[in-house]
């Protein structure tokens, strides 16, 4: 699933938010602006790796045919 650019910022910046209320012993309930993100602010809190990151997404076809392309017409 294609995500927006601007959403994957506000799930990094919830995971990140999360992580920051754990080292500053805040109790693990989600904040109500955070609410959307509740998911990564939580997998932040816990200290677990953000879901999805570090996947390596594939290369399609068509996509490597116009970079080969590319790298021949030089």
């Amino acid at each position: 699933m294609a995500v927006a650019k601007k959403d994957q910022e506000r799930v990094t910046y919830a995971w990140m938010y999360g992580a920051q209320a754990r080292k500053d012993c805040k109790e693990r309930s989600v904040p109500e602006y955070w609410e959307e993100q509740a998911d990564a602010w939580l997998q932040g809190f816990d200290d677990l790796p953000l879901a999805d990151a570090g996947k390596v997404k594939p290369v399609s076809d068509q996509m490597e045919a116009e970079v080969d392309e590319a790298g021949v017409e030089r």
